[in-house]
């Protein structure tokens, strides 16, 4: 099972856009796919429809729930969604309060982890959607996946933030004595503007290999797919975002 995590520790970057159309591609090609929201602010699940105020059990039952359990509880809370193969599990802003419940009791930064072995031939890939910041969330998606994408706005100002992004990774790394292998992914990006040029000119000089050679460019599809509650892949296949995503799928295997 392959697990991705989605981070940035800025919000606004193309982190729900980037989890939602990797799944979609890999659902259409017969996958089994979970997405997994760990975003207090649910735009994940808000994204497939899930209304987080009406939710019984979602993510943050994952984490409060007896050990022994957490597993059948994973596979109780997830959603369906449009595609057949393709399942989320759920956000609600009850996990805004994880890290004051729960931030300092010993092994809770492998919740995920351990409830993701559990199921693990349940699912082909499991891509999860983290808030943009560092605390008990971010630190259980790290610790659980095998490979980071960073989404990073061709934008000065997100220019900035992924500095912060990347010493935290560094930090991650030595903590839980694991390597991370983590891929910067420009989004929304126009070619017509000399800012973005120069903001992806700058990723490359300063990060080399670790980011992708490509780009995510705008598109107005991506909006209209939301709207639609779909996947780009499906809602629109033949528009650049989705031949952006399917490009990327592409180069991370």
């Amino acid at each position: 099972m392959h697990i991705w995590t989605i981070a940035n520790q800025k919000g606004g970057v193309g982190k729900t856009t980037t989890t939602v159309s990797l799944g979609g591609i890999l659902a259409q090609q017969n996958k089994r796919v979970l997405l997994i929201d760990t975003d207090p602010h649910a735009s994940l699940s808000y994204y497939f429809g899930i209304d987080s105020e009406e939710l019984t059990k979602s993510t943050y039952d994952i984490f409060v729930s007896p050990m022994a359990s957490r597993s059948e509880l994973l596979l109780d809370c997830l959603c369906p969604t449009k595609l057949d193969t393709l399942f989320v599990l759920p956000a609600t802003m009850n996990l805004a309060t994880l890290d004051r419940k729960l931030g300092a009791q010993s092994g809770m930064g492998l919740v995920l982890t351990k409830a993701l072995k559990a199921v693990e031939n349940e699912f082909d890939y499991v891509l999860i959607d983290c808030p943009p910041v560092l605390g008990v969330l971010m630190v259980n998606a790290l610790a659980a996946c095998n490979k980071i994408l960073v989404p990073v706005q061709t934008e000065f100002l997100a220019l900035k933030g992924l500095d912060r992004m990347m010493h935290t990774l560094e930090i991650m790394s030595k903590s839980l004595n694991k390597q991370f292998d983590a891929l910067i992914v420009p989004t929304m990006f126009d070619k017509r503007v000399n800012a973005a040029l120069d903001a992806y000119k700058s990723l490359r000089s300063d990060y080399g290999d670790k980011t992708w050679k490509s780009t995510i460019p705008v598109d107005t599809r991506f909006r209209e797919a939301s709207q639609a509650q779909t996947p780009i892949s499906l809602f629109a296949p033949r528009s650049r975002g989705a031949y952006a995503y399917t490009k990327l799928l592409t180069s991370l295997r």
